[in-house]
């Protein structure tokens, strides 16, 4: 969440739906749309028991004393649900879109969660920075990462990891590099309810979107896919966006999406689920109209 196209004062009722629905959290996510934190407040009001997670927020564009503050809020709204996803992001997002210079990403998540972790245990953080009102419960943080470093980092200092636009024969190369199956392996699942053949445009045009970004192209080589992408990219980078969506592979396409009915879905979830996944994100791609129909056909059982 949010839903595209819901207005964010009519996301109460998905809420609560959601809730109901037996669902364990609700996760945000921050790119071009709604910040990942507001969202989240306006859930706290209307559900109980649902973790409130951000999917990602980065430590380039929100300093830890306001990433702190924003923590302290959540827990606080919501009795000590809110957990933290922290990510790096992008050079797009960070550098290109808030002119902050996107460096040493994997330095500045280190020194962000040490950072963060003893001011909101209550105590000073860097540059002497307490917050007034400290959480009253520990706020895990889970870590996004894609390639065995960044995993690695979140295996020795995070409470997760969290990863995105996973190809299913990935899977495993992503757990056995994160390493630590005593903590969760988060996904985010891009999920059409509809067939492959109806959805794959969308699907394949979300894919080129994200994969000439350098570091999901880094991340889809590391897992073997260069020769596929590598020509896709080389379209995108030389301006031609028509050749790009050509040359998206559709191997691909079929690994990292969901596809189907709420059976078949479940189906292909399931086999994330044997290869390590152990939270999954699910992200509709469909009319605001049939978000309540996803919600339900989703839902555990």
């Amino acid at each position: 969440m949010p839903f595209a196209g819901v207005p964010l004062a009519d996301h109460g009722e998905l809420y609560r739906r959601i809730e109901a629905a037996g669902y364990d959290d609700v996760w945000t996510s921050e790119t071009a749309g709604y910040d990942g934190f507001t969202p989240l407040a306006l859930a706290a009001v209307q559900t109980s028991r649902l973790r409130l997670a951000t999917g990602v927020v980065n430590p380039f564009t929100r300093g830890p004393a306001v990433l702190a503050q924003h923590c302290a809020a959540l827990a606080d709204a919501s009795g000590g649900r809110f957990v933290l996803g922290l990510g790096s992001s992008s050079n797009v997002i960070v550098e290109r879109w808030n002119g902050v210079p996107f460096e040493r990403p994997l330095s500045r998540m280190r020194e962000t969660i040490e950072g963060l972790r003893p001011v909101l245990a209550g105590e000073r953080g860097p540059g002497g920075f307490k917050l007034e009102t400290p959480p009253s419960s520990s706020v895990p943080i889970v870590v996004a990462a894609l390639r065995a470093r960044m995993l690695a980092l979140a295996a020795e200092l995070g409470d997760g990891a969290f990863t995105n636009f996973l190809p299913l024969s990935g899977a495993p190369q992503v757990r056995d590099a994160f390493g630590a199956p005593d903590k969760e392996l988060v996904c985010r699942f891009f999920c059409f309810p509809a067939a492959f053949e109806g959805a794959a445009p969308a699907a394949r045009r979300m894919l080129v979107a994200y994969a000439t970004v350098p570091v999901y192209a880094a991340f889809f080589r590391w897992l073997g896919w260069g020769e596929r992408i590598d020509p896709m990219v080389g379209a995108w980078d030389d301006g031609d966006r028509k050749r790009a969506l050509e040359l998206v592979p559709d191997d691909l396409v079929r690994e990292v999406f969901v596809f189907g009915d709420g059976d078949a879905q479940r189906e292909r979830l399931q086999a994330f689920a044997a290869a390590g996944i152990t939270t999954f994100v699910l992200a509709p791609i469909c009319e605001p109209a049939e978000v309540p129909a996803f919600v339900d056909a989703l839902a555990p059982r």
